[in-house]
């Protein structure tokens, strides 16, 4: 289960640019709280802090406690801004959420078992089609990850998300088609000493995925 994390912030009086210049300046990063049907709680945050936690790879799929005037708000970061140039945080979004509320998360993909793959030790290559799966689940039971094993797989084998064990109660946002994880693809060399070509179809499917 994803970590639940706590975040000091204080709330801001001031808006506009030049005021969100002169937080970043001073090492802080403009916030907003929203949601739950109650008003929008303008933040800042400090940057230090929040980079480390963006840092773990975690930090979008995790319960985030924001501790700011006297007062902690159980938030899900939803959006976060950086600058085109220097990649520092610039702006974060965090939705209000309840304890077991259901939430929208993207979980990254754990590939595992490699050695255990015949298409693999034979040099085959893993075409990853999802990085992410995006979920419904709840939120006290948002997963780090989605381990998938590549144990078994041949060259030409595909990974559907109907082989993939989701955490308990979670469900892919992804309901009209069983969509593609992964495949097992030979290579130029493979293909030339076997013949073998890639399945038919899974090149199409996973163009579609991709877009």
């Amino acid at each position: 289960m994803s970590e639940q994390l706590t975040l000091t912030a204080e709330t801001r009086d001031r808006a506009g640019k030049g005021a969100s210049r002169e937080l970043r300046n001073s090492g802080r990063v403009p916030a907003v709280v929203y949601g739950a049907n109650q008003e929008p709680l303008s933040i800042h945050v400090e940057e230090k802090v929040l980079a480390k936690m963006l840092s773990t790879g975690h930090f979008m799929n995790s319960v985030v406690m924001i501790d700011a005037g006297g007062k902690t708000t159980r938030t899900l970061p939803k959006d976060v801004q950086f600058h085109p140039v220097t990649s520092r945080p610039v702006h974060v979004d965090f939705l209000r959420i309840g304890e077991h509320s259901k939430v929208t998360v993207n979980v990254p993909v754990r590939f595992t078992d490699e050695e255990e793959s015949p298409g693999i030790k034979r040099g085959a290559v893993l075409n990853i089609v999802k990085h992410e799966i995006e979920l419904v689940c709840d939120a006290s039971e948002i997963a780090d990850d989605i381990e998938v094993s590549l144990k078994g797989l041949d060259v030409g084998d595909s990974i559907h998300i109907s082989n993939v064990t989701l955490p308990e109660g979670a469900t892919p946002t992804i309901t009209d088609r069983d969509f593609t994880i992964a495949t097992i693809v030979a290579p130029s060399a493979l293909k030339s000493d076997e013949g073998d070509t890639t399945v038919d179809g899974e090149g199409e499917e996973a163009a579609g995925d991709a877009e």
